[in-house]
């Protein structure tokens, strides 16, 4: 599999912006850099238990903090793919990680179908069951059964993006004839990332049933050389192939005294997580290394297929 660099990208504030023009411009500098795939988070409702974050009982990770407060602006994020991929050309864009239990699944299917279509086969859909209570409570989702609710959206979805004439139980009620149309641009239709941990049965399911990707999270993501082993062996146990699975590792980025981004030092992780097995190199650019500058990603964009191997 092809090494890619993805960026995040900066659909969320400590504070409303008063408008998003930085994130269109950013991009558009991405796509024109050669950037391959920018991924948005996901939040649709915050509590006031920030904390919860960084409990790993709860699907948190040990010791992490939100980068805002409950009244940080998120955008929804297929709204604002559907949006970039119509100023961009040849980047990918993805959900890192879309909620989406928080969503009904035929209602999922359609947005994401619709997605794929208009931006010609370009986008990728990761998945995961998320942290907070409060944001399944206020969505009316049972907090303790939304892994099972995420199986079966992916499920439905599937099932609608590659049937025409679909029928599936939806809440004790068999609904039979069911039409969905377009169909998703990309054959097989639009490829599911999972993330969750070696140490979640129940992610490991999911990964083998619906994965083209994984999205380590927690111990797995701060060592991930040791989380991609035991996964191998999680799918393997699972009877699925774990070498067509993608996986996404995390590249920080490194700074010079002048506090100008440092594309050397920040690629130097590069061919020992590629020799582990990552195949999406997800750089954490922060504050200033976020500008909208192509330039600057220009030299990071070819720096990267140096290291990785394809310059």
């Amino acid at each position: 599999m092809r090494p890619q660099i993805s960026l995040h990208l900066p659909s969320f504030a400590r504070e409303d912006p008063g408008d998003w023009d930085h994130l269109v411009r950013f991009a558009q500098s991405a796509d024109e850099a050669g950037v391959d795939r920018l991924v948005v988070s996901d939040h649709v409702v915050f509590g006031e238990n920030l904390g919860a974050y960084g409990d790993p009982a709860l699907g948190g990770a040990t010791g992490a903090t939100q980068p805002t407060g409950p009244d940080g602006a998120w955008l929804e994020p297929l709204v604002t793919i559907a949006h970039l991929t119509a100023v961009t050309r040849r980047t990918r864009f993805g959900t890192s990680v879309l909620i989406a239990a928080l969503r009904r699944p035929v209602v999922l299917a359609k947005m994401v179908a619709s997605v794929d279509v208009l931006s010609g086969g370009r986008f990728d859909l990761g998945v995961g069951v998320g942290w907070q209570r409060e944001e399944y409570d206020a969505a009316g989702v049972p907090f303790g059964s939304r892994g099972k609710v995420l199986d079966r959206s992916l499920e439905i979805c599937q099932l609608l993006w590659g049937t025409p004439r679909a029928g599936y139980e939806v809440e004790g009620r068999r609904v039979e004839g069911i039409h969905q149309m377009p169909k998703p641009r990309q054959p097989g239709g639009v490829p599911i990332w999972v993330s969750g941990t070696t140490g979640n049965d129940r992610a490991m399911d999911r990964l083998a049933r619906f994965g083209v990707g994984w999205i380590p999270w927690g111990e797995d993501a701060a060592h991930v050389g040791d989380g991609i082993r035991r996964m191998r062996a999680a799918l393997r146990r699972r009877d699925r192939d774990p070498t067509d699975v993608q996986v996404v590792g995390s590249v920080p980025a490194a700074s010079h005294p002048d506090g100008t981004l440092d594309v050397e030092q920040t690629l130097l992780a590069v061919p020992r997580l590629r020799r582990a097995g990552v195949t999406d190199f997800r750089l954490l650019l922060r504050g200033h290394h976020a500008a909208s500058d192509v330039r600057s990603l220009s030299a990071v964009v070819t720096g990267f297929r140096h290291v990785a191997g394809e310059g």
